[in-house]
């Protein structure tokens, strides 16, 4: 066993109904004007009213202009509203990109640098202001995490900015913050949580604690994102997933992801591709290149996934039949098969490829080394 870490929010607050907790940790936190970043979808959709109901002995303002793959002009925008009042705090409220947003901001508010100055790891100074996340999606994780990702249009790919001092200082995952997310939203989001808990279990820096959450987060998936995807409402099924995109969270923040998010950063830097479609999209490929390497993973991996195996199949079978169910789920809950049907270009794939090989904070956790011509060849798969 390696020497191993363990990160988090500095809080965690989970179950049925413990959205309406916020205001009494607002009074902990020594909060009075928070400014809240969210996304149009969000605010319209009434679930902001959640959070806004238990703000109304405090100012707050509202940001709602985080697209779906913010880039790095969006947190200059929303730190422009931040310094236009005195807030003191930031509340986020949606998905991954609004709490990537978020974290950003948090720490330009507290650090006297730029945010070019923060890309990479562990370039940002010092903490910032205080951050609290409340996920509306069951996939990224980012409540947890000590990473925040923006395209960076003028690149045409992915960043990321890498320092512990952006975990937030509580993160509230309530199912009930579920309900109104979109369908399609629901299935990229939940495989989103799958990549995060394989390709932790499956990663160099994987740790005992890091692997009992993937493991745990992989069987919940498998078992509620198709009831969540088919039944909005089940607020069971809501609270699994919400659950295991948090322990998936946990796992990959401590453990790491590997190729198939180096793979897919290219995507939506290019193409604008969402995240969680990107990394569904090449999950089974990518497998499919890793299974030589960690054939005994795979099957610990098939027997949290249920994977409908016999007593006569050997390593290699087995792993055979948990990248199908990986196909197979992808296709019950609507995921896009095949990179041609994003409108990605197939004369494109050499400069992706090029593009993905540079993500070597992600490659070097994957449990099989990739050259540039096996990263085509995975893109040529996925075709």
């Amino acid at each position: 066993m390696q020497i191993s870490s363990f990160k988090s929010a500095h809080t965690l607050i989970t179950g049925q109904g413990c959205s309406s907790t916020l205001s009494e940790h607002l009074d902990s936190l020594n909060i009075n004007y928070p400014l809240i970043v969210t996304d149009k979808g969000v605010r319209n959709s009434g679930t902001l009213d959640l959070i806004t109901a238990q703000l109304a002995s405090r100012k707050y303002s509202i940001f709602d202009d985080v697209a779906a793959e913010p880039d790095n002009n969006v947190v200059e925008h929303c730190f422009a509203v931040y310094n236009a009042q005195p807030h003191d705090a930031i509340i986020s409220v949606g998905g991954g990109s609004a709490i990537d947003i978020a974290k950003c901001v948090a720490v330009l508010a507290g650090n006297n640098q730029t945010l070019s100055a923060m890309f990479g790891e562990n370039n940002v100074v010092k903490r910032g202001i205080p951050h609290i996340a409340i996920p509306t999606t069951a996939g990224t994780g980012s409540e947890v995490t000590n990473i925040a990702i923006l395209s960076v249009p003028s690149e045409q790919t992915k960043k990321g900015v890498v320092s512990d001092f952006l975990l937030p200082d509580l993160a509230i995952v309530a199912p009930e913050m579920t309900l109104s997310c979109p369908q399609h939203i629901t299935a990229a989001s939940g495989v989103d949580a799958l990549v995060h808990a394989i390709e932790a279990y499956l990663s160099h820096f994987s740790s005992p604690i890091t692997d009992a959450l993937a493991i745990k987060a992989m069987g919940m998936i498998i078992n509620h994102l198709p009831t969540a995807y088919r039944s909005p409402q089940d607020i069971d099924a809501r609270e699994n997933m919400a659950t295991a995109s948090l322990m998936a969270g946990l796992a990959f923040g401590n453990a790491g992801v590997g190729a198939v998010h180096a793979l897919a950063y290219p995507l939506g830097g290019r193409y604008h591709i969402s995240h969680g479609v990107s990394n569904a999209l090449l999950l089974p490929y990518v497998m499919e290149w890793n299974k030589s390497e960690c054939l005994t993973r795979f099957t610990h991996i098939a027997t949290a996934l249920s994977t409908p195996v016999t007593p006569h199949d050997d390593a290699e079978t087995m792993a055979n039949k948990v990248i199908q169910q990986l196909h197979d789920l992808c296709e019950e809950v609507g995921i896009p098969r095949g990179m041609r049907t994003l409108g990605i270009k197939k004369e494109d794939i050499p400069e992706l490829a090029k593009e993905a090989i540079k993500v070597e904070r992600l490659l070097k956790n994957n449990p099989r080394k990739l050259s540039l011509s096996d990263i085509e060849n995975i893109y040529y798969a996925a075709y």
